[in-house]
């Protein structure tokens, strides 16, 4: 690297080299680029949504839709480092996700560094959110809610592809957005997703 260069957004577009769901057999490969695309304006939306149902009740705190596709934008980007850790090895037992976010936190150091210092501390916040502020639990709650949703949609193109690698999966992510208790996922279900299933005709009413 020259001086006064630097690797960071040149190690990101390598996302795009990063497969998902990678123990199974898929129709189309997805990688971590694209879903990183779905999860940031997936979490747009509900972070909206939830600002909205909630307005004027006690307690309430806003959140930024800008920050949460952010924060959507570059959950996944240590998995550069890292690769993509298959969910069944990754949440095998508390001993190994402890070892994990040890990793992660590491690889977005790694990554961090390859940005001038001044930089440093706004990206930190996006590779390695604390959500630790007065929207924290909530904020990570969405991102949470737009990853397993993002996943979800993968398992409907695996479906509709015939491929039925993915039933399983489909059903075990349903059933964890169900037990959330997050009513802005459940309405970003119920509103959004049925379309997916429909073919281009139909999505531009001409059926």
């Amino acid at each position: 690297m020259n001086e006064g260069e630097y690797g960071f957004f040149a190690m990101l577009d390598r996302m795009q080299y990063i497969a998902r769901w990678v123990l199974m057999r898929n129709s189309r490969t997805e990688n971590i680029k694209e879903h990183s695309f779905d999860v940031a304006v997936i979490a747009q939306c509900l972070a909206m949504m939830y600002n909205r149902n909630n307005a004027g009740r006690e307690g309430f705190i806003e959140i930024d839709p800008y920050k949460a596709a952010a924060l959507g934008l570059y959950h996944d980007c240590t998995e550069i480092i890292t690769g993509d850790l298959p969910t069944p090895i990754k949440y095998r037992n508390e001993e190994i996700k402890k070892a994990y976010k040890e990793v992660e936190s590491e690889a977005a150091e790694a990554l961090a560094g390859l940005l001038p210092e001044e930089f440093h501390d706004d990206y930190i916040m996006l590779l390695d959110p604390k959500f630790d502020g007065d929207d924290g639990p909530v904020m990570k709650k969405v991102l949470k809610a737009a990853d397993k949703i993002s996943a979800y949609i993968k398992c409907i193109r695996e479906e509709s592809s015939g491929n039925k690698e993915f039933s399983s999966a489909m059903k075990t992510l349903k059933a964890f957005i169900d037990d959330m208790d997050f009513p802005e996922a459940n309405e970003f279900m119920e509103k959004y997703i049925p379309p997916y299933t429909y073919n281009l005709d139909q999505l531009n009413g001409k059926e």
